[in-house]
């Protein structure tokens, strides 16, 4: 296989490793925020107090697998590895909404009208952005300079 072949699916293995992981705690967490913090609290409050936890999970997914997985860490590879995530998210999210939700695609559309919908579209974004806010070498450093 070509080098530049063999960058492609290190770059989609990544991507595929990204999105178990961060999908994964999704089902976790979103699981807690339906069966215990939705019937306490508002629906859009819960979706609030889940969306620091699915952030984190987010920053540590995308910090282990660039760790383990020798990617470029090139902003174009990092925002492909995210944007293949965000595809893969969405198809799982949409394929259980049908299958197990019995929501149609325009019940699962018109959700993003509603205040928790709006905050699950920001973090749709974070999640296809995190891997290359974090990880990209030029972005801008917290660290003093020495």
């Amino acid at each position: 296989m070509s080098g530049r072949m063999m960058s492609w699916v290190r770059l989609a293995q990544a991507a595929i490793c990204y999105f178990i992981l961060v999908f994964g705690a999704g089902v976790l967490l979103g699981s807690v925020r339906v069966f215990w913090l939705e019937p306490r609290i508002e629906k859009s409050l819960a979706v609030l107090c889940e969306a620091p936890f699915l952030v984190t999970a987010m920053v540590l997914a995308a910090r282990w697998v660039l760790r383990k997985l020798a990617i470029s860490r090139d902003r174009g590879s990092l925002a492909i590895m995210g944007l293949i995530a965000l595809l893969l998210q969405q198809i799982a999210d949409i394929s259980l909404g049908v299958t197990l939700r019995g929501l149609t695609l325009t019940d699962q559309l018109r959700n993003f009208l509603t205040p928790q919908g709006a905050i699950y579209a920001v973090l749709l974004v974070t999640f296809a952005a995190v891997p290359q806010l974090i990880n990209d070498r030029s972005s801008v450093s917290l660290r003093r300079p020495q």
